[in-house]
């Protein structure tokens, strides 16, 4: 049933004895054979009753969900009449988040074709590694980012065509678009066609291709969004999380548009002053952003107030209590926290409003299972910390990466964390896996210990890592940024020291702690602990 002519993706998928095995238990996940996202999500709104409603925003337009479609079948127009794009074909993305962006994506996607979005941030050699493993035939970038990209494909002839957005230039996409008719026919793909192609964003190291179809998207709309966030057409929402990661995906365009709600696209990236005002002067419902966001905008918030502010997600990386506590009293908001993989696309662990239980990330969402297990597979007891494993609508399928075998495990994925479950079914997040330090024979989660240096008021930001020792096999180190009148040295290393002895086991206090400047982040705004180890590392061979 496949419509996609060109199969570079699908010849590349993982052998299917490495395919995660996908659920679909629930009668909303059960799709039909042929789906096209984007006829679902925007096609099918006018049916709805939300033609009128508004749907993309931004400060010097709004487009109902009746002109975004127009506008999206003109750019797709485009992509299969001037450009000459065939169904499976790769389009690269290059923007950030703005209503040029939005429509490129979803006319992309409803063309046929597959979805490579990148971040704004990266240079020549990243976005060249990028263009390298997805082969994209054309690209589609932001007027303003269109230096990096050419240099990126000046040695790659296989990107045939650069068309900027976000301009007015008689080549650009919007002067192109402007003569086509407003009635591109859906491409009749399969459900189980390819959407887009989502680069994780190398917390570990060398990114990865996730492979995501037209029935992973649709699927998650009806997982997360349906069960837990439960956003309406009245919504109005907010971000700071980019398009080309899948929690701004997700957030900040799909899921809106499930829910029949509108979203805000400001001008640039947001501080964190920025973005609590823009939530008051736009009259926000929902906003989308990382831990580490949150904590920055908590003084603002307390200043400034939320308006019309009703829900917050944090996803990301692992949300510190002390950050879910400060923004609570800040703004008296109780964060919606939720844990999420490229991999999987969106949140399958997560809990809202009257669910929410201090400490913990939520339950699994509804159409998704999960269970903590041994390094051989088998399910721990309760309060056990092991391995997190999931299965469910969506799944890990890596484009033409050895990786693949270490994520998914007997149809299981494995997203490399470390987790506990109480006799409740909550889940409590302890590390990453990799971030497991042990010590002494003990198992110290650094986030736990980066949560108590946080509730230290001298604390900005840290980073805790394992460091080699003879003695103890590993130590316990953190990089720590310092609010502003604070000052490093031996006295401040034995103040944190005490705060985080008195805070939490006293073993887990960190023995070494530098002070930094700032902490190695990607762009979607986690923290690269690999990189803090490899400097560890560094130090104690130097």
């Amino acid at each position: 049933m496949s419509a996609q002519t060109d199969r570079f993706v699908h010849d590349r998928l993982p052998p299917r004895a490495q395919w995660p095995e996908l659920r679909y238990d629930l009668p909303e996940l059960r799709l039909a054979g042929r789906a096209n996202l984007v006829e679902e999500l925007l096609d099918k709104a006018t049916a709805k009753g939300w033609g009128d409603r508004p749907m993309l925003r931004s400060p010097r337009e709004t487009l109902t969900y009746a002109q975004a479609r127009e506008r999206v079948d003109r750019i797709a127009r485009v992509l299969r009449e001037d450009l000459g794009l065939q169904p499976g074909n790769r389009v690269l993305l290059r923007g950030g988040n703005s209503i040029g962006l939005a429509l490129a994506w979803l006319a992309t996607v409803k063309a046929g074709l597959i979805a490579v979005a990148t971040m704004p941030l990266l240079r020549a050699k990243e976005l060249g590694d990028i263009i390298d493993k997805s082969q994209p035939v054309a690209a589609l970038c932001d007027a303003k980012l269109l230096d990096e990209l050419q240099k990126a494909c000046a040695d790659r002839p296989g990107v045939r065509v650069l068309v900027p957005f976000n301009t007015d230039k008689p080549d650009s996409m919007e002067s192109r678009a402007a003569s086509k008719a407003a009635d591109f026919a859906p491409c009749p793909t399969s459900a189980d066609d390819i959407a887009l192609l989502a680069f994780t964003s190398g917390t570990t190291g060398k990114p990865k291709a996730a492979v995501h179809s037209h029935r992973d998207v649709l699927a998650a709309c009806e997982a997360w969004p349906r069960h837990v966030l439960r956003a309406t057409p009245d919504d109005i929402v907010v971000g700071s999380p980019p398009l080309a990661f899948t929690f701004g995906l997700g957030g900040l365009l799909v899921f809106p548009m499930w829910a029949g709600a509108s979203v805000y696209f400001g001008d640039g990236p947001y501080t964190p002053e920025a973005l609590v005002r823009t939530i008051n002067d736009i009259g926000a419902t929902i906003c989308y952003t990382a831990p580490t966001f949150y904590r920055q905008m908590a003084p603002f918030a307390r200043e400034l107030g939320v308006g019309r502010l009703r829900l917050c997600v944090s996803a990301g990386e692992g949300l510190p209590d002390a950050t879910r506590q400060l923004w609570k009293q800040a703004s008296g908001i109780e964060m919606l926290d939720g844990i999420g993989a490229t991999e999987m696309f969106h949140i399958f662990i997560s809990s809202a409003g009257a669910e929410v239980r201090p400490g913990a990330i939520g339950k699994v969402v509804p159409g998704y299972q999960a269970k903590v297990v041994d390094d051989e597979g088998r399910e721990v007891p309760n309060g056990t910390v092991g391995k997190l494993a999931v299965i469910g609508p969506t799944g890990c399928k890596y484009l033409d990466d050895a990786r693949q075998a270490g994520y998914v495990k007997d149809g299981w994925n494995h997203p490399g964390d470390a987790f506990m479950q109480d006799a409740d079914g909550y889940f409590f997040y302890q590390a990453r896996t990799d971030d497991m330090i042990i010590t002494a024979g003990y198992n110290v989660g650094g986030p736990e210990v980066e949560d108590a240096l946080l509730r230290h008021p001298a604390v900005a930001e840290c980073g805790v890592v394992g460091k080699p020792d003879e003695e103890r096999g590993m130590i316990v180190k953190a990089f720590c940024v310092l609010k502003a009148g604070h000052e490093p040295g031996e006295a401040m290393v034995r103040t944190l020291q005490e705060h985080v002895k008195a805070s939490i086991a006293p073993y887990k206090y960190p023995r070494e702690i530098e002070f930094v400047a700032s902490l190695p982040r990607t762009e979607t705004g986690k923290l690269q602990r690999f990189k803090l180890r490899q400097q560890v590392q560094q130090q104690s061979t130097a």
